[in-house]
């Protein structure tokens, strides 16, 4: 009995820790509705911070991200304490061996650039703008203030 009661323990503390995160809203849903606020515009390049978000991109580097018609070739990094996003709006294209491109380098260089790029940021990210979400605003970060309707 005394074992019993230890794995059920054991399972129910595994659960609490691998259960998903209430309350914040996936990373995908913050690109979708930041992509609809700005009026689907020709691109656009933000950081989100982790904290703010559950990370259901995880492993994605470059890839389509179909909003309402409109196709976005999709750039994604991890750069602690943020997730940094750069969307172009472009016909649909397979992006696996760039992604896997991507994935790989990031990889081989373990991750320095991008926690260099992260710090930076924290530092250079000056301009935010709030996304509405299914789970309240989440503040998003540029390093420019990106033009209204602007094609690069």
């Amino acid at each position: 009995q005394r074992c019993g009661g230890r794995n059920r323990h054991g399972r129910a503390a595994l659960l609490l820790l691998l259960r998903p995160r209430r309350g914040r809203p996936a990373a995908s849903e913050v690109l979708s509705q930041h992509l609809r606020q700005r009026g689907l515009p020709h691109w656009t390049s933000y950081c989100v911070k982790y904290s703010a978000v559950r990370n259901d991109q995880f492993g994605l580097s470059h890839f389509n991200w179909r909003v309402d018609g409109a196709n976005y070739h999709v750039l994604r990094t991890g750069c602690f304490p943020f997730v940094k996003y750069h969307c172009s709006r472009a016909a649909p294209r397979d992006l696996a061996l760039q992604n896997a491109a991507f994935s790989a380098l990031k990889l081989l260089n373990a991750g320095i650039p991008t926690l260099l790029y992260g710090i930076g940021s924290w530092f250079f990210a000056s301009v935010t703008e709030t996304v509405h979400t299914s789970h309240g605003p989440v503040t998003i970060y540029f390093l420019n203030k990106e033009d209204e309707g602007a094609m690069y």
